[in-house]
């Protein structure tokens, strides 16, 4: 029986960790979807516009090997509603989210996967606007 993976992000400019993060979750099943955060989700929950607007970050997404399916995600209450849509065997998040989603284990397996260290979308952000 295959098994599909659905994971969760922002995915605003793309580096090795979020390709590392794919990668990982691909890795635990044989279907990959990605949930990806719409440009008003992203504002609520960071306060902050992303910097690619969310058909573009989309693409960038949907061109990885290792993706089968992305979806826009517009709430973070839905998460239960997407798993289940997907008939996701496993929910993949990100360490930082650690323990935030364990109510999903009576539908499907949870993993958390650590985070490349020393690398996120903020910092670079950072590192590029002082350049």
């Amino acid at each position: 029986m295959p098994r599909t993976v659905l994971t969760f992000g922002t995915f605003d400019v793309f580096h090795v960790g979020h390709l590392n993060v794919i990668d990982r979750a691909a890795a635990l099943g044989d279907r990959l979807v990605v949930g990806v955060s719409s440009d008003a989700l992203n504002e609520r929950k960071k306060g902050r516009a992303p910097v690619f607007p969310e058909h573009e970050r989309m693409a960038i997404v949907r061109a990885l090997a290792a993706v089968d399916e992305v979806f826009l995600e517009e709430s973070l209450e839905s998460k239960r509603e997407y798993l289940t849509a997907f008939d996701a065997d496993v929910l993949v998040m990100g360490d930082d989210w650690e323990g935030k989603f364990d109510e999903f284990r009576d539908i499907c397996e949870v993993v958390y996967l650590p985070r490349t260290p020393a690398i996120s979308t903020t910092a670079v952000i950072e590192r590029i606007s002082t350049r």
